[in-house]
């Protein structure tokens, strides 16, 4: 099925689905890249009017799958035709109108989840100004749990991520001590390895659990190392509390990190029954960002923020404690400045929440984007007006092992006196015990306890 339209005096075709939506996107340096972007301006805005007309039904009939792929095959297994009911008459430009009307609230929002395919919130997405994007996740709650509870309305969660370039363990945990005194880590402790062996992986589970236990932190840790280094992890006894992996919107993506729905499916089993959790709690973390498929050629010809929609789906199979686009942190050639960053993050936020993810933001970018702090602050203030559930967080802003720049520790404090949005109740709870944010504290209790961690030896 085509679909056209005219714009003084010139008509413009789009062939398929998957052209059209990828034409609508607005502009960003990795569609570019793999020359499905518009050609400008005007055939943007003749998209953007052919994919407002689009009934979302043509994304059911009309479908801009990929043959064969797992991914596809999970799309189409989880759509919900009961959940779908309500809005399976209207256009896309209609459903946004939809969003946005007052009566729309979260609850309903939340019950339509799973009748929605990411195609079509990728859709919608795309013909949304940036408030609109705001507004209408602002309205959805995600609520997980696992010791902490995320998600509630009017709170923002951290994970304070204490990397090392060399994974010591003292290095670890002076950062992560870095980040509870300012109140950082309600969501996960959680560091990226700077190699993936098994040793070091239960190593790194030991000294955050030792942490979390010594401190008596109501809070959850997480090595994030390839799932099948957490599942050897746990199957030798090592305290994991969440199992990571970067997922992407293909199963040729998924496979170029080494991961199928079958080890996924492993994983997620392996960790409940740890019981570390409780009977109800949550035990995945997944990452995304927009531009992993195509950096890997499993774009599959489509826009960039598609693909990352469809990633949302392989998330939501595993109710995950946390989900985080790392948007800016692929680089320039995907999205080349901040009003892209801004951008990506905002649709991601939004999709994601829409799909019924908890969904958080790494605020970020790499040192040769055309981006800096400031871009950073106005994400930041954006997504927590949208009730992101959680953002990420290092030492200065500046993580060293990884070579890129984040949000800082003092960032997430900035929005709890500003904004008023305070951690999980367990956590703040925690910190008043600790006198940590208190006015005239200086130097809590708690610093002292430096000097008295037990960690596991090297």
């Amino acid at each position: 099925m085509s679909y056209r339209t005219d714009i003084q005096g010139t008509r413009y075709v789009f062939p398929d689905l998957k052209t059209l939506l990828a034409r609508a996107s607005p502009a960003r340096s990795g569609d570019a890249l793999a020359g499905v972007a518009a050609d400008g301006p005007l055939e943007r805005i003749a998209a953007q009017r052919c994919l407002a007309d689009v009934p979302l039904t043509d994304f059911l009939d009309d479908v801009m799958q990929v043959e064969g792929d797992a991914v596809t095959g999970l799309i189409l297994a989880q759509h919900d035709p009961a959940a779908f009911a309500p809005v399976r008459s209207l256009t896309v430009g209609a459903f946004r109108d939809w969003l946005l009307d007052p009566a729309t609230d979260g609850g309903t929002l939340g019950r339509l989840a799973f009748g929605l395919t990411p195609e079509m919130v990728a859709a919608v997405s795309k013909i949304m100004r940036a408030q609109d994007l705001i507004a209408v996740a602002a309205k959805i709650e995600v609520v997980t749990r696992f010791r902490s509870t995320i998600g509630l309305r009017g709170r923002l969660s951290t994970r304070n991520q204490p990397n090392h370039p060399t994974d010591d363990s003292r290095g670890i945990a002076v950062a992560a001590l870095d980040g509870l005194l300012m109140g950082a880590g309600d969501a996960v402790i959680g560091v990226n390895p700077a190699t993936d062996t098994l040793p070091d992986y239960i190593r790194i589970c030991e000294v955050l659990d030792a942490i979390r236990i010594q401190l008596d932190i109501p809070t959850q840790h997480c090595c994030l190392g390839h799932v099948t280094t957490a599942l050897a992890a746990m199957e030798a006894g090592a305290p994991v509390d969440l199992v990571f992996q970067s997922v992407a919107g293909s199963e040729k993506a998924n496979a170029g990190f080494g991961v199928t729905l079958g080890l996924l499916d492993e994983a997620w089993e392996a960790a409940r029954a740890l019981g570390r959790a409780p009977a109800d709690g949550n035990v995945m973390y997944f990452e995304t960002g927009q531009g992993a498929a195509l950096s890997a050629d499993a774009h599959h010809g489509m826009d960039q923020q598609t693909m990352e929609t469809r990633a949302y789906a392989v998330a939501r199979r595993y109710r995950p404690l946390l989900v985080n686009t790392v948007v800016g942190f692929i680089g320039p050639e995907y999205l080349a400045d901040g009003k892209q960053i801004i951008r990506a993050g905002l649709e991601d936020h939004f999709c994601g929440k829409l799909l019924g993810l908890p969904m958080g933001v790494d605020v970020c970018y790499t040192n040769h984007s055309w981006a800096d702090q400031e871009d950073m602050d106005l994400l930041l203030v954006s997504l927590a007006a949208a009730g992101v559930s959680f953002v990420i967080t290092v030492p200065g802003a500046d993580d060293i092992m990884l070579n890129y720049q984040s949000l800082a520790f003092h960032d997430a404090q900035f929005i709890r006196e500003t904004l008023g949005r305070p951690p999980a109740p367990e956590f703040e709870a925690w910190m008043d015990r600790h006198g940590i944010g208190a006015p005239g504290v200086n130097l809590p209790a708690l610093a002292a306890a430096l000097g008295q961690l037990r960690l596991p030896a090297a």
